[in-house]
């Protein structure tokens, strides 16, 4: 809901139309609109369908048929964190045993997914879809910052195949080139505080949220507290890390190695 209404605002304004105006295509008052871009009310499909002949951009319509399978597909202590990740501006993700979900391919998060217990090949393809559909964030037109810290040994944890970890971690090196991203990795000996569990971190304009995983599904908090801790030991393990530069270059690496 965030997302969507914060891409109908951007949308809107680049055309230099009123809420007004679009809620006369819809039909809808203008209060609607501004509940919309607000993600305080949720889209119906004839909404999404105005917005794209509107802004000729079929996005609002796939954007919405993708959601509509989210709710069953996210588990529940990760779908309110899903919500703050689709409208960040900073975003930090540590994981410590593989590719976190964002930045994941799509034949590698089958290989995730269909590990879980007692999944079924229905739900698999559900929340394959769901998990590729999160990703839109980071092509958004004005992307967030995103930090990722991986452990070494994720290089080398083999997901499905050795054609799939290939391919998955040219696209991780792919990812670490662009702009306003950084890929470090941490040694992969000794200990260190991340092997205490993962975490993903969302910063939005006005709050900032953790989801922390752990044996079962883990939890999303607001909690300040919470906030500072992970947020110091998340720069604990930064100052751990290789620099941005060796870190591609050992990607890159690993790719090769994998190269069937």
């Amino acid at each position: 809901m965030h997302h969507f209404g914060a891409e109908v605002r951007r949308a809107r304004e680049a055309v230099g139309m009123t809420q007004a105006e679009l809620g006369d295509l819809v039909p809808c008052d203008k209060a609607t609109v501004s509940r919309i871009e607000a993600g305080l009310t949720v889209p119906d499909k004839h909404f999404a369908e105005v917005c794209s002949a509107a802004f000729r951009n079929e996005w609002f319509t796939r954007f919405w048929a993708d959601s509509q399978t989210w709710d069953a597909t996210f588990p529940a202590e990760f779908r309110e964190f899903a919500e703050y990740e689709a409208e960040a501006t900073s975003l930090w993700l540590f994981e410590h045993t593989m590719i976190p979900g964002l930045i994941q391919t799509e034949d590698y998060a089958r290989a995730v997914l269909e590990r879980h217990v007692h999944v079924t090949p229905a739900e698999v393809t559900e929340r394959l879809a769901a998990r590729m559909a999160r990703q839109s964030v980071l092509d958004r037109d004005n992307p967030p910052t995103l930090w990722v810290l991986l452990d070494e040994n994720v290089l080398r944890r083999e997901m499905g195949n050795a054609k799939i970890m290939s391919e998955q971690l040219r696209h991780l090196a792919a990812v670490g080139a662009r702009p306003k991203v950084t890929v470090q990795l941490l040694p992969g000996r000794g200990a260190h505080v991340g092997l205490q569990g993962a975490m993903n971190m969302a910063e939005t304009p006005e709050v900032c949220v953790v989801n922390l995983d752990d044996f079962t599904d883990g939890r999303t908090t607001d909690s300040p507290i919470t906030v500072a801790q992970a947020s110091e030991r998340f720069d604990t393990l930064r100052s751990e890390a290789y620099r941005a530069s060796e870190s591609l270059a050992m990607i890159e690496s690993a790719a090769e190695t994998w190269t069937p």
